[in-house]
């Protein structure tokens, strides 16, 4: 098994309303990448982050291996959601890809 943990900072010129419109969207887009796409176990998207956060928004998914993950970067539904969700509004993004 393979965790996927994304962080996103979005854009600064988002108004607080851009923003959470944003994270709902790619909340709502993410999440409904499930039962989708070969070899994802699990995937949520945490919008909600405390004050302190640096970060605005995390993927958190688990993936069957790294093949899956590999699949999952290149997969159309995930790219569908990436550039029309994600890409456009963020400024920043973390990546850390682990086995369990």
């Amino acid at each position: 098994m393979v965790k996927h943990v994304i962080l996103w900072q979005l854009k600064d010129e988002l108004s607080d309303a851009e923003k959470a419109a944003v994270k709902a969207g790619i909340k709502e887009g993410l999440e409904g990448l499930a039962g989708k796409i070969p070899g994802l176990v699990e995937v949520h998207v945490n919008i909600n982050g405390l004050p302190s956060s640096t970060a605005d928004l995390m993927l958190d998914t688990t993936f069957e291996s790294a093949e899956a993950l590999k699949g999952y970067s290149v997969h159309p539904a995930h790219v569908a959601v990436a550039d029309s969700k994600v890409r456009p509004y963020t400024k920043a993004r973390f990546c850390l890809d682990y086995e369990i």
